[in-house]
C-alpha cells in the first residue's frame, strides 16, 4: 500500500470509527450528475465542494457549534436507479478531517448517470440519514441541480413531504449554467427550487451561475447550514437575510 493510499485509508477508517458520536449536523450533499452535466462540470462541482469544506470560514462555523463537528456524505444522483455515494459518512471536526474528505471527493470516477429523478435522490438522502447510526442535533439534505424536472421515480412532492415530515430540512443549490452543457431551462429555476423542492424550518436556495461562482456559493451555503445551530451569523456570510435572491452566489430564504 502506497503512503498516500495508506493515509487516505486511515482517514476513512477514523471517520467510520467516529460514527457513533453525537454531533451538530448530519449533512447529505446531493450533487447533480444527470445527462446535462458533463465530465468537466462533475469535476468543478466536486472541486467546489472540496474547496468549500476546507475553507477557514466553514471550519470556523463547524467549531462554533455545540459539539464542534459535523457528519457529511457526498452523493451524485442521476436517474431513479442511479445514485452513487462518492464519499461515505465522514466526521469533519477540523482541518485534517476536512482535507481528507476533500481528497477522497476528488478521487473516484463518475458512476451516476441518466435523466432527472429528484424525488428518488431526496429519498436516497433520507435513507442515508436514517441508517447512518449518527445522532445529530440537525439533519439536512442539500440538493444541487441545473433543472427542476423529475422524469422518473417518485414525484418531488411525495419525496419532499416524506423527507420534511421526518424532521429533515431540504436546502437547494440552483446551478444556473446550463450554457456550459445541455440547454438553458425555460423557467425560473430558483423560483422552482423555492416552490417545489426545498422544505423545512429555515430552508433556503443558493444560486451559482458559472464555475467561478460555484465554490463561493457552496461556501456560503455550508456556512448557513452549519451555523444554523449557532446564530447569529458571522461576517463570513454576506447577503444573508430575507432578501431577494441574486446570481453569483445569491441567497433566497424560504419565508
Amino acid at each position: 500500500m502506497s503512503v498516500p493510499t495508506a493515509v487516505l485509508f486511515g482517514f476513512l477508517l477514523s471517520g467510520l470509527a467516529a460514527i457513533a458520536e453525537e454531533l451538530d449536523l448530519e449533512l447529505v450533499l446531493l450533487a447533480d450528475a444527470t445527462g446535462s452535466i458533463d465530465e468537466a462540470e462533475i469535476r468543478f462541482q466536486r472541486q467546489g465542494y472540496a474547496t468549500a469544506i476546507t475553507d477557514p470560514a466553514v471550519l470556523s462555523a463547524i467549531a462554533s457549534n455545540i459539539y464542534g463537528k459535523i457528519a457529511v456524505t457526498y452523493v451524485e444522483w442521476g436517474s431513479v436507479n442511479s445514485q452513487d455515494v462518492v464519499v461515505d459518512w465522514t466526521i469533519i471536526d477540523g482541518p485534517a478531517s476536512a482535507q481528507g474528505f476533500a481528497q477522497a471527493l476528488m478521487t473516484p470516477p463518475r458512476r451516476a448517470f441518466g435523466r432527472n429523478a429528484i424525488g428518488a435522490a431526496l429519498l436516497k438522502g433520507k435513507a442515508l440519514i436514517d441508517t447512518n447510526g449518527i445522532t445529530g442535533l440537525r439533519r439536512v439534505i442539500d440538493l444541487s441541480a441545473d433543472s427542476a424536472n423529475n422524469w422518473n421515480g417518485p414525484s418531488i412532492f411525495e419525496a419532499r413531504e416524506t423527507v420534511v415530515n421526518s424532521g429533515i430540512v431540504i436546502n437547494g443549490l440552483a446551478v444556473l449554467c446550463r450554457h456550459c452543457s445541455g440547454r438553458p431551462v425555460s423557467y425560473d429555476l430558483e423560483e422552482r427550487f423555492a416552490r417545489d423542492i426545498i422544505g423545512g424550518p429555515g430552508a433556503f436556495v443558493v444560486t451559482a451561475d458559472n464555475a467561478n461562482t460555484f465554490s463561493d456559493a457552496v461556501r456560503k451555503k455550508l456556512i448557513l447550514e452549519i451555523a444554523e445551530g449557532s446564530k447569529p451569523f458571522g461576517p463570513e456570510v454576506d447577503t444573508v437575510g430575507l432578501q431577494p435572491a441574486q446570481s453569483n452566489g445569491g441567497l433566497s430564504l424560504l419565508r
